[in-house]
């Protein structure tokens, strides 16, 4: 990537009060990776997003705009540009209808609908980082997805800096993917619909049961990105026969739902606790790689490429990454 300009670097400077340089992105990642981003800052409102996004665009300053973190790797040369993060977190609760900005923690808004009498948002506490990033790759566990909740999205979409509500059929979501993930848009803030709960009781309870299963089954306490890859979906016999000759026994959940689990793979490909440098395949869940101190972006870049080169080679899948890069 070409190098920054000075004159660009002051030219964002003078437009934008509170930019910072050479911004150490392994300070906001939850990787705890990174090298610097060379402008860094922070939109408090959805207009102040707006207006650096299209000024970055206007200088040619290559930018990329994140939330909580929780799902990106950032190069150890940096990023040559400015990172822009949105802060905007507000949340509003009328009734049913659940009003939340893209920066929003997403665990926070699964509370306060619980706060509210409403039920179904629950399995949300589960989903690390921000509402807009939940709503770009469709976050799911637990049973629930985004597209689940979702009425509306508000975005700015890149390619005619234009201001556009989508419903949520034409957010054409998918399993871990959305229409934002093929055509560049900046998400904004969204709409959505939540039940009322049927018993409140149950309900908080269920909060909990998703905190303490992640406490049971997730490296909580290391530095990670979250789930490396997306499950697999097999979409035929054929594919599913191949993988039984050489997993025989494939757990029945996997098999009703058409979709094997990237983490139970790693495991049968031996793979728990395999490293290179300080970053680690977990050995508590295998779709997590673990940063043990002092990791390279470049070593999480060549672990998961051996995983991937791994379980290709044993079963034939192609599992493909949901960590998110910038600056390579």
């Amino acid at each position: 990537m070409e190098v920054l300009s000075e004159q660009k670097k002051e030219v964002f400077e003078k437009a934008f009060a509170g930019v910072t340089r050479d911004e150490p992105m392994a300070k906001h990642t939850s990787f705890r990776v990174g090298g610097p981003a060379r402008l860094y800052a922070i939109a408090a409102s959805a207009e102040r997003l707006i207006e650096m996004v299209r000024f970055a665009q206007e200088q040619q300053i290559p930018f990329a705009v994140y939330g909580g973190g929780s799902n990106i790797l950032v190069a150890d040369e940096g990023f040559e540009g400015v990172i822009i993060q949105t802060g905007m977190r507000d949340i509003q609760i009328d009734g049913t209808n659940v009003k939340a900005e893209a920066g929003a923690i997403t665990g926070m808004v699964a509370r306060k609908t619980v706060e509210h009498g409403l039920g179904g948002f629950e399995w949300a506490v589960g989903v690390p980082g921000t509402i807009g990033g939940a709503i770009y790759g469709n976050a799911g566990c637990y049973g629930g997805e985004m597209k689940d909740h979702i009425v509306t999205v508000e975005a700015l979409r890149l390619s005619d800096f234009s201001l556009v509500t989508y419903s949520n059929q034409e957010c054409v979501f998918g399993y871990r993917s959305s229409q934002f993930k093929k055509v560049p848009h900046v998400i904004l803030s969204t709409t959505m619909e939540i039940a009322q709960s049927t018993d409140i009781e149950a309900s908080k309870e269920k909060l909990q049961w998703v905190m303490n299963e992640r406490k049971d089954k997730q490296p909580l306490g290391e530095s990670s990105a979250g789930c490396a890859f997306k499950n697999w979906d097999y979409q035929n016999e054929e594919q599913l026969a191949i993988l039984k000759r050489e997993i025989p026994e494939i757990p029945e959940a996997m098999l009703r739902a058409k979709r094997v689990s990237a983490g139970w793979l790693i495991d049968q490909a031996d793979m728990l606790g395999a490293s290179i440098g300080d970053v680690a395949v977990s050995e508590k869940h295998g779709n997590f790689m673990v940063n043990k101190g002092k990791a390279k972006a470049a070593d999480i870049v060549a672990l998961i490429s051996r995983v991937k080169m791994k379980v290709r080679d044993l079963y034939g899948i192609e599992l493909e990454e949901e960590v998110q890069l910038i600056g390579f």
